[in-house]
């Protein structure tokens, strides 16, 4: 190649750390593959367009080839050429014609181009290799040495009872807020930005939980179309934040910018968790390009068929699986992990389609390597993990099936809450919806049956209604059909209904009753998801009335469709979220414990659950199909100094409800725009709870 300078001499170097790492007077690289056969090391001038010089990492010791560069300082750009057989029948698909990335960088550089080069399948001619070198189109890994000063950060460290998470998009968030210079808007810096801290603050969340912010691609088909992967879901550098959403505008490096929202956030006494998605990588399947881990070692870093190693176990249904079974993967994952505690600070992960890290030979297990290492690990057994408990894999649905320790997404709380107060607004037959009094009161205890058995604490189910991942709480009371057409998939992707919700046209309405009848479930929704027992999550813009035009999945939509719409704010919805996140905080209507409905010495009930008559509910009571209504007197609540009663009413109909014993304040009603209520009522007295709505009460009298 023209332009080459000489070779510079690489010392032996060590096999640690991974990746490449700077000790003041040069450079170490270490790279792992058991299959290769060589490890080329090429530099490339300061553009990254031409490469310089190319050397092989003369040592190899336990599976790592390593060497050391003299002389090299921070800012260098570097890529690796593996050499080895290409033999897919085995496993092997190495390709020295293709740059790779380093799997442990730290800062990548360059726009990724779609092009035929990245692809060792010949796409034009069947059975051929292509070895057209991809350098001057591929990514390009940065030497980095970063002495951010976090100054006197502290982590938050809150308390799982006390948690309330809510899930958001870096870019999302802030894009539109014109209260944000627009420089800083939809970026790191917009997020921390005094005008976002505030609203976080007011609204009394504890935790942001941040979509994906690992270094990620766009899927090639998109890309065609004109659209990108704007929620991240495609990773392919672990160490790496994502430069696309810093703003450049503070003249600090993505990292910097990114370690100074978590550092602003940790001073307003807000944790940070991130999305990770370890389960696949951007590589995709046996037809995809070759970009690090499938030209370092395939038939390591991914799950392979057993009888046909040409192929990929595909259990994320994005092309391939991550091998967690071999223990170089799962160093990469903890490295990763550990990194971004220690040196980025966050305070815990959400893991995209968790089941598959937990994959043995045999299928996903609590006791798999992974989950091992996680509890032994003295700097991530502290944080915060949270489970999506499910992938697409045999045995795949694993909510409740986590070890100890582990939160979990709750879809079975959230599709019972959804049919409880809206399919049961839009049945015409009478007959209510799937979710009974019996499965209510369940998912409205943290899911005992899925976790009390287990010796798991209540906090650990994550009740929520709405995420990311599907309509957003407006247009889920306001669509009863997707409206996917701008994903361009003729509307065929994501959820296909929603629980036959149907009173009025599709939208946003301009009839009276509907718009009532939308605003009661809203926040019925709203309020049942935080006040439930279990650890509550809110979807960022609900809060607002955000809506996404009925698009159900808008993972390739970055647009004003996922953005919110600051101008647009129902201010009376987000008066009345706050007003609940505080009646949370402040009553804590259920204690993070299993209630067992037993009376204590004095003969006060735990929790007892009413009629709207005050008799006791019992027997097939529980499972009536059209039954709608039910009270909750939760004797010893979490925080109350006094019993705590909750009135719940998800029928069309107004109904009287018989106050239990003592005197009751009441604190909270739905059908109130605001969520206020200020009466007081005596036991024995009828009180009516508008339809669609539930009260929540505490008793002032008590001793």
């Amino acid at each position: 190649m023209g332009g080459r300078l000489t070779p510079p001499a690489l010392q032996s170097g060590h096999p640690w750390p991974m990746g490449a790492s700077f000790d003041g007077q040069g450079v170490n690289f270490a790279v792992f593959s058991t299959h290769a056969q060589a490890m080329e090391l090429c530099l490339f001038d300061s553009t990254g367009t031409q490469e310089v010089a190319r050397i092989r990492l003369p040592t190899y010791t336990n599976d790592v080839w390593h060497g050391y560069l003299p002389h090299a300082q921070p800012g260098l750009l570097y890529g690796l050429r593996a050499h080895g057989p290409w033999r897919p029948d085995r496993g092997h698909r190495f390709d020295a014609s293709k740059l790779l990335l380093d799997p442990y960088a730290r800062d990548i550089v360059g726009e990724f181009i779609w092009s035929d080069a990245h692809f060792t399948p010949d796409r034009q001619h069947s059975g051929h290799q292509n070895t057209h070198d991809n350098a001057v189109l591929a990514l390009k890994s940065r030497v980095t040495h970063d002495n951010f000063d976090w100054g006197d950060d502290a982590r938050p460290h809150v308390a799982l009872a006390d948690t309330v998470l809510y899930e958001c998009h870096v870019k999302g968030f802030s894009k539109l807020n014109s209260q944000i210079p627009p420089k800083l808007r939809g970026s790191y810096a917009g997020l921390a930005h005094p005008t976002s801290v505030n609203h976080l603050k007011r609204l009394g969340i504890t935790s942001v939980s941040l979509l994906p912010v690992h270094y990620s691609l766009s899927e090639e088909r998109l890309f065609n179309m004109g659209l990108s992967n704007y929620w991240g879901y495609n990773t392919i550098g672990f160490f790496c934040v994502n430069p696309h959403l810093a703003s450049g505008a503070t003249g600090q490096s993505p990292r910097d910018e990114f370690r100074n929202m978590v550092r602003t956030l940790h001073a307003a006494e807000l944790e940070v968790i991130l999305d990770v998605v370890y389960n696949h990588t951007a590589e995709s399947d046996e037809t995809g390009p070759t970009l690090s881990f499938r030209g370092l070692d395939n038939a390591s870093y991914y799950r392979l068929p057993a009888n046909n190693l040409s192929h990929y176990e595909n259990y994320s249904g994005c092309g391939n699986t991550m091998n967690l079974r071999h223990p170089r993967a799962l160093q990469l994952v903890m490295d990763s992990l550990r990194y971004w505690v220690n040196e980025m600070h966050v305070d815990g992960f959400r893991f995209d389609l968790a089941p598959v890290l937990g994959r043995t030979d045999t299928g996903f297990s609590a006791q798999s390597a992974f989950f091992a290492a996680m509890a032994q690990d003295p700097v991530l057994c502290r944080v915060k993990m949270i489970a999506e408990p499910w992938d697409i894999g045999p045995g795949g649905y694993q909510v409740g099936g986590f070890p100890r320790g582990w939160l979990e997404w709750n879809d079975k709380f959230r599709d019972c809450m959804r049919s409880f107060w809206v399919q049961s607004a839009s049945t015409s037959d009478g007959l209510g919806s799937d979710c009974t009094r019996g499965d209510f009161a369940m998912r409205l205890c943290a899911s005992s049956d899925l976790y009390q058995a287990r010796r798991r604490a209540p906090a650990k189910s994550v009740n929520y209604v709405v995420s990311h991942d599907g309509f957003t709480l407006r247009d889920l009371v306001s669509y009863n059909q997707r409206h996917n057409q701008a994903n361009l998939e003729n509307n065929r992707d994501g959820h296909g209904h929603n629980l036959n919700f149907n009173c009025g046209a599709e939208g946003d309405s301009l009839e009276p009753t509907v718009n009532k009848l939308r605003g009661n479930l809203k926040r019925a929704l709203l309020a049942t998801t935080l006040l439930a027992l279990g650890t509550p999550m809110l979807c960022a813009g609900d809060e607002l009335g955000h809506t996404q035009g009925g698009n159900n999945n808008p993972y390739c939509q970055d647009n004003a469709s996922t953005w919110i719409d600051w101008g647009a704010t129902d201010a009376d919805l987000l008066a009345f979220t706050q007003r609940v996140v505080a009646l949370r905080h402040q009553l804590q209507p259920f204690a993070n414990q299993w209630y067992h409905g037993i009376a204590d010495a004095v003969g006060v009930y735990d929790l007892s659950w009413l009629n709207a008559d005050g008799s006791t509910l019992q027997g097939q009571a529980w499972q009536q199909p059209a039954a709608r209504t039910l009270a909750c007197l939760i004797g010893k609540p979490g925080r109350a100094k006094c019993p705590v009663l909750l009135l719940i009413n998800a029928s069309a109909a107004t109904c009287a409800f018989v106050l239990p014993n003592g005197h009751w304040q009441a604190v909270l009603d739905t059908s109130h725009l605001q969520g206020i209520a200020d009466w007081q009522g005596a036991g024995g007295m009828s009180v009516p709870v508008s339809g669609h709505s539930l009260l929540l009460l505490q008793q002032t009298d008590w001793r």
